[in-house]
């Protein structure tokens, strides 16, 4: 009797314990330690803080100066301003005297408008407003660097994995194409491209932007490709995947179904960090003129304004014409930079921080 007593206290004490630990531990999803990791970081909350910030000044913001001003991106402002000046000029008529003509003018029309209560940052040489502009610049942008990445990584994942699955022949063809693109000069190959489309008059200039696409993503997928096919290699071995060959499955469901997925934490910061890069190349192109189509707006566009072959005036003078742009590509780049880096220690299991 005594034993039996023994043995149910030692089972009252083990399950006491085992409730109490229960409840001063609780298990942790990878996602939650993931996020938990990510918010701990005052970049990553920086970041994330500005790209919030420029989709929201993209696409709402555009919504609510339609719903207060009626605002358009392509809409033309002649601002008007009562004014006192007098023009005068000498003539000889024809009966040989001398006469004054006086000509007082009451209005001026001015394109280049500064910073008023009607437009917050004036207008452009055109009589645009900027402030607007900037907004549907930005959409732009994103825009394009979204589909972009996506289309680098839906290429890079299916090539990469092919790659790093069946290897031999299969994984030195593929490799062999992504050194011959990864040994390509990237911005020059851009810029000739780009200026073929422009001077080739069956091409809409509204349909460039599509091209631009494209040769964007014809450049940018090997970096993808490099890291599937690395991780492929290593995880091809494991255990679940020797389990999975008894299974008979394909081997396209293999790749696509068990090892691609777990390379997505390190295709999620790597097509974070290159949409950052995206934006540049797109700005620059629209500076040099290659990119989205005079009269759609884009940031770089709108530096292009104070290009000085163009004379110093607009670089001197109307700072704000062009630097609330390149702010916006700087908030921009810096907050895909920062969400990246966050990411990436994040998705470290050796981060402890």
């Amino acid at each position: 009797m005594q034993n039996d007593n023994n043995k149910k206290s030692y089972t009252d004490i083990d399950n006491g314990a085992e409730l109490s630990l229960e409840q001063n531990f609780r298990v942790i999803s990878p996602g939650r330690m993931v996020a938990k990791r990510f918010f701990k970081s005052k970049l990553s909350i920086a970041g994330l803080i500005m790209i919030i910030f420029v989709f929201m000044f993209s696409f709402i913001g555009p919504l609510i100066v339609d719903r207060t001003w009626g605002y358009k991106e392509t809409q033309v402002f002649k601002i008007e301003r009562n004014t006192d000046m007098v023009t005068i000029a000498h003539f000889t008529a024809a009966d040989g005297k001398e006469y004054s003509y006086y000509d007082k003018s009451k209005t001026l029309v001015i394109f280049k408008a500064p910073p008023s209560k009607e437009h917050w940052l004036g207008t452009d040489t055109s009589g645009f407003d900027i402030f607007t502009r900037l907004m549907y610049g930005g959409r732009i942008s994103l825009i394009i660097s979204f589909i972009v990445i996506f289309l680098e990584t839906i290429i890079g994942i299916i090539l990469g994995g092919l790659a790093g699955y069946f290897g031999k022949w299969v994984d030195q063809v593929i490799m062999r194409i992504v050194d011959i693109f990864a040994c390509l000069p990237g911005l020059p190959i851009l810029l000739v491209l780009s200026a073929t489309i422009s001077s080739i008059e069956s091409i809409p200039a509204e349909h460039r932007i599509y091209y631009m696409m494209a040769f964007l993503t014809l450049m940018g997928w090997t970096g993808v490709a490099r890291i599937v096919r690395g991780q492929i290699l290593m995880l091809r071995e494991q255990e679940y995947m020797m389990a999975a060959e008894t299974t008979g499955i394909s081997p396209l469901n293999k790749i696509f179904r068990h090892l691609v997925p777990n390379t997505m934490p390190q295709l999620i910061v790597v097509a974070t960090l290159g949409l950052g890069g995206v934006i540049l190349y797109e700005s620059t192109l629209s500076y040099l003129g290659l990119g989205v189509p005079f009269p759609r707006a884009a940031w770089g566009s709108m530096i292009a304004l104070a290009d000085p072959s163009k004379g110093q005036e607009i670089l001197a003078s109307y700072p704000n014409m062009w630097v609330p742009a390149g702010i916006l590509i700087v908030i921009t780049v810096l907050g895909f930079s920062f969400i990246g880096d966050g990411l990436r220690d994040a998705f470290d299991p050796r981060m402890k921080r």
